[in-house]
C-alpha cells in the first residue's frame, strides 16, 4: 500500500478500507523523523520556559489545526503547570483576516498580524500539507528576517517552506493526499500536548 488510492482500490468494502486507512496512517507515523520532532518539542518547550510566544498559522484544514494546537497547548499546559504556553493561532480573528485579505491581499493575512504582535524571541509554527502557500511563505520569511525560529508541520515533499524552517516534520505522502497529512498533524498536536502536560 503505497498511496491512499492503493488502499481504496485494494478494499472490497468499507470495513476493509477503514482498516487499511488505519494501517496507512500507522505507517506514516512510523516513517516520521522523530529526531526532528524532538527538536520541535525542545524548541516549543523553550518558548514556555522563556515566556515567549508561539504563533501558529495555516490555511483550510491546517487553519483548524492551528486553532486546535493553540487550545491544547495553552489550556492543557495551564491546568497543571505554573509556566503556561503562550500559543496564539493567527487564523482565529476573522475580521482582521478578511480586512487584510480585502485591502492588502490574501498573502498578507498572517504577515500583518506578526508585524503587530511579534516580539524578539517569539517563534512561528507553520502548518501546511503542500508547503507552498504564499501567505505562509511570506510570514516565515519575515520571521527569519527578525532572527526568529520557524518550525513546520508539513506534508508531501515539504515544498518551499521546508527550506525556510529551522526544523520541520514532514508527513511524506504523494502530493494531493491532504487527509492523511492532516490526520498525522493532529496526532502530532496531541502527542506534544500530552508530553508537555505530563513532563
Amino acid at each position: 500500500m503505497n498511496t491512499l488510492g492503493d488502499v481504496f482500490h485494494q478494499s472490497k468494502d468499507f470495513k476493509t478500507f477503514a482498516r487499511g486507512y488505519g494501517r496507512y496512517i500507522s505507517r506514516l507515523l512510523e516513517e516520521l523523523d522523530t529526531d526532528s520532532l524532538e527538536r520541535v518539542a525542545e524548541g516549543l518547550n523553550g518558548s514556555r520556559q522563556e515566556g515567549s510566544s508561539v504563533f501558529v498559522i495555516g490555511n483550510g484544514g491546517s487553519a483548524a489545526a492551528a486553532s486546535h494546537i493553540a487550545n491544547d497547548f495553552t489550556f492543557g499546559s495551564r491546568v497543571k503547570k505554573d509556566t503556561p504556553f503562550r500559543v496564539v493561532s493567527l487564523t482565529d480573528n476573522l475580521p482582521v483576516l478578511t480586512a487584510t485579505a480585502n485591502d492588502l491581499g490574501y498573502e498578507q493575512i498572517f504577515l500583518r498580524q506578526l508585524q503587530v504582535y511579534y516580539k524578539p524571541g517569539d517563534k512561528l509554527l507553520v502548518i501546511s500539507a503542500s508547503g507552498n502557500s504564499s501567505n505562509l511563505i511570506v510570514a516565515a520569511q519575515w520571521v527569519k528576517t527578525q532572527g526568529g525560529q520557524v518550525f513546520g508541520f508539513l506534508g508531501f515533499d515539504g515544498g518551499k517552506l521546508k527550506e525556510l524552517c529551522d526544523v520541520s516534520v514532514v508527513v511524506k505522502t504523494p502530493k494531493g493526499e491532504y487527509g492523511p497529512v492532516e490526520d498525522v498533524h493532529m496526532m502530532l498536536d496531541h502527542l506534544l500536548a500530552f508530553w508537555f502536560y505530563s513532563i
